[in-house]
């Protein structure tokens, strides 16, 4: 029928398609009776006019529709028009339930249809949700890790007060400015391995046993990359800082202090590494954060373990001395590893470029904390300050593991609920304010305010250690023990500052704070802690608060 007549006409029935039907002779129960079917399946009768009764189907004439009145409203209708009015209102109201009945089946039908094609293709573990935290819950999970790093800085401390009068330390004394580098490698690789392995386990990326594997060999092999590369660049750090005072060289020095450094880094970094990995997996297994506790026990023994195995390699490379190959010939062996485990750390996406990119943090922490080193080179290798070097690893390790900590629980929130890294929609961040950073609504200011808050305890509880063990040449006078505590809570305050702005500075510039900001953090710590502890001890000196076994 055409459109354009029935759009004048009978707008109202309109408001969907309809098609014109002729009902068969008695339908209605009168004579032959066209009706329209709207697409919803409801039929409304038409009443025809001009005498189209008479004319023919297929004669070609067009039909004239006039409105359409309820059977029981026409003048002088019947009782036989009630009851067709009645029959189409019965027709009308079954059609709709039809129409409706079977739009629902479809729509069922599409659900269940779309609901199996979801779980026939995607079969991969939904992330697990993110961990809810309290200040409680957060000092909770953190206190019993930080406790044990820093028992394992203490036996640091204790392990370098005893060598440092060793025959190496004294005759090459250049082996003091490795002591801060090396062990930054703990937060340079141990805790940045900690830090990107929580953050995968936390966002789900180590849900399944292929997976899990997966991360865990690209990252070892990683590290050992970066271990050895690390290694050979801080005995060129320290050659170079050992050579500019004094103004000589000595090639058998030298070579030494690369080969004691490159198998310290290379040795310390596979135990550490494969101590993270479980530590991480089994934290996640029992429900706790791996952002507040894999990080603190990377260092607990990584400082123990670095420091013990440079005094050993290098006591034992010492005696070596006379042997013109020994020394060059471990270095090389080391050196020669790196393309096996370059080959494997580019088959794993997640490592692939980090091995091409994450060179830039690693090597440039390395000089920062290379300059601690040669601060700490110049004032134990004084008979009056001889004392600094038993709480030098734990200022240093105190800081670095509580900033590592901080850093990694930012970088796990912005994966998680952050804008994608350098997306250009991202607002640029301003500077945070210290208010902001320490005492914002934030779940990182809330984190910071219980991390700085266990500063002063646990130095009082490392100081109280350290006194029971007789380590050290320091006296525990009110004086120096104010001096300490001021020192180590501006170190720190300074620390969770820098990481709440560098943490978003790096992310908002596309890189991954995982792997860049920990090993900045770090070594800044640790040059701050020796610099602050520095000055502790000349302050000392200055005020006559001295002890009489100093040097012994």
């Amino acid at each position: 029928f055409p459109r354009n007549r029935l759009a004048e006409s009978h707008g109202p029935f309109l408001a969907e398609p309809a098609v014109l039907l002729r009902l068969p002779h008695g339908t209605l129960g009168g004579p032959l009776t066209p009706a329209l079917l709207n697409s919803n399946c409801t039929v409304h009768p038409v009443i025809l006019t001009k005498g189209s009764e008479e004319g023919s189907p297929g004669g070609g004439g067009e039909f004239e529709l006039t409105e359409v009145t309820p059977f029981a409203e026409r003048p002088g209708g019947t009782a036989d028009d009630d009851e067709r009015s009645e029959i189409v209102v019965a027709m009308d109201c079954r059609a709709n339930a039809k129409g409706q009945r079977e739009e629902d089946a479809l729509l069922e039908n599409a659900s269940q249809s779309n609901e199996s094609d979801d779980t026939s293709t995607d079969h991969s573990p939904e992330p697990p949700p993110p961990l809810k935290e309290t200040s409680f819950s957060i000092g909770l999970q953190v206190v019993f890790p930080f406790l044990l790093a820093g028992f394992g800085t203490v036996a640091a401390g204790m392990v370098l007060d005893i060598v440092q009068h060793w025959t190496v330390f004294t005759e090459v004394s250049e082996v003091f400015i490795l002591v801060p580098a090396l062990l930054g490698l703990k937060g340079n690789l141990e805790m940045t391995l900690a830090s990107r392995l929580s953050t995968a386990a936390n966002i789900g990326q180590m849900d399944t046993t292929k997976d899990m594997w997966k991360m865990i060999m690209g990252n070892l092999a990683l590290i050992q990359v970066q271990a050895t590369v690390v290694g050979f660049l801080a005995s060129i750090a320290a050659v170079i800082f050992g050579w500019i005072p004094e103004g000589h060289f000595r090639m058998d020095h030298a070579v030494l202090l690369c080969a004691s450094s490159v198998a310290t880094a290379f040795i310390a970094s596979l135990l550490l590494g494969l101590i993270m990995i479980g530590v991480i997996v089994a934290s996640r297994k029992v429900g706790i954060n791996p952002d507040n506790v894999a990080t603190p026990i990377a260092a607990s023994l990584g400082d123990l373990i670095t420091l013990s195995l440079l005094a050993g390699i290098s006591t034992g490379l010492y005696k070596e001395l006379e042997n013109d190959y020994a020394n060059a010939l471990v270095c090389a062996t080391f050196v020669a590893l790196c393309p096996i485990w370059v080959l494997i750390a580019r088959k794993i996406p997640s490592t692939r470029e980090v091995l091409y990119s994450g060179w830039e943090p690693v090597i440039i922490a390395m000089a920062i904390s290379s300059v601690g080193g040669l601060i700490l080179d110049k004032t134990v290798t004084n008979p009056n300050f001889a004392g600094m070097a038993v709480f030098t690893p734990v200022i240093n390790g105190v800081g670095g593991n509580l900033v590592a900590v901080q850093a990694s629980r930012i970088s796990t929130y912005l994966h998680m609920n952050g804008l994608p890294m350098g997306d250009p929609n991202l607002t640029p961040r301003k500077c945070p304010t210290p208010c902001n950073s320490f005492f914002g609504s934030s779940v990182n200011s809330r984190s910071a305010r219980v991390l700085f808050l266990l500063v002063a305890p646990g130095h009082l509880v490392f100081l109280y250690t350290i006194n029971s063990l007789r380590g050290g040449h320091t006296t525990l006078t009110a004086i120096f023990i104010v001096f300490y505590l001021f020192a180590a809570l501006l170190q720190v305050l300074i620390l969770l500052y820098l990481a709440d702005w560098m943490v978003h500075w790096m992310w908002g510039r596309g890189m991954d704070p995982d792997n860049f900001s920990i090993p900045y953090l770090t070594a800044l710590g640790d040059l701050l802690g020796t610099g602050f502890l520095a000055l502790c001890f000349h302050m000392r000196w200055f005020i006559g608060d001295r002890d009489s076994d100093m040097g012994n």
